[in-house]
């Protein structure tokens, strides 16, 4: 158990359930929390699988008022590059006292025990302040905050068009279907978080074009299926 606090680094992912999980990691007495960490998608400069250009991250980051690194990533890493791309990044981390890397996962067991695995060779310890919880308890706290979010990014395996672009409220979540976690914890969908009280102001943007790409599937059993994804585009105003 931590019991001092420890210098830690935040995987901020600009989304809903990373906001409520900063949220109450400022406030847990254990984290001296140094930077902000994402994964940037090097070729398009846009959040890995929110499609959310890297300028918002920068305008969310200086909001909170934590500095935030950016990890750019190939179009499409293997795992031994991501693997190789992130151990530096904790390399780099480690010598500068932080041991502790702090998640926002909720309760996908092979993420969570994939991340420990990997942390644990750099001799980090990995935490996760919304693990276990009831996922529309989550849903509903981060509304009851008065936190504000704009749907990024839904799989059309899941979702059709409609539900890109909307915010992120109880209308929101009573329209989604009952296969679909009202946190999105499966990928059904992500967000993106322009307000609420970690923000010292608002994010500005405007909505852009709703967009459909496809990508091939990593599945062994369907290794021909691909999957789509509608995005809503965001624009600084």
């Amino acid at each position: 158990m931590l019991t001092l606090k420890h210098k830690s680094l935040f995987n901020w992912s600009g989304g809903k359930d990373s906001s409520l999980c900063l949220y109450h990691a400022l406030s847990d007495e254990r984290f001296d929390i140094q930077y902000l960490l994402t994964t940037v998608n090097g070729k398009y400069k846009r959040v890995s699988m929110h499609g959310v250009s890297e300028n918002f991250l920068d305008d969310q980051a200086a909001s909170i008022g934590l500095p935030l690194r950016k990890i750019y990533l190939p179009e499409f890493p293997t795992m031994d590059e991501y693997e190789t791309i992130i151990s530096k990044e904790l390399e780099e981390a480690k010598n500068n006292g932080i041991n502790i890397s702090i998640f926002g996962d909720i309760f996908l067991e092979d993420l969570r025990k994939y991340r420990e695995k990997q942390l644990e060779k750099k001799g980090f310890k990995a935490m996760f302040p919304l693990w276990k919880r009831d996922t529309m308890d989550v849903a509903k706290e981060f509304i009851e905050l008065g936190f504000k979010a704009i749907i990024v990014s839904v799989d059309g395996r899941y979702l059709d068009k409609s539900f890109a672009g909307r915010m992120y409220d109880k209308s929101f979540i009573d329209d989604l279907p009952v296969s679909v976690d009202p946190c999105g914890e499966n990928g059904e969908f992500h967000s993106f978080v322009f307000d609420g009280p970690i923000f010292s102001k608002p994010i500005q943007f405007e909505k852009g074009k709703t967009v459909y790409k496809e990508y091939k599937s990593h599945n062994k059993e369907e290794p021909n299926k691909n999957i789509g994804f509608w995005y809503c585009d965001l624009i600084r105003s």
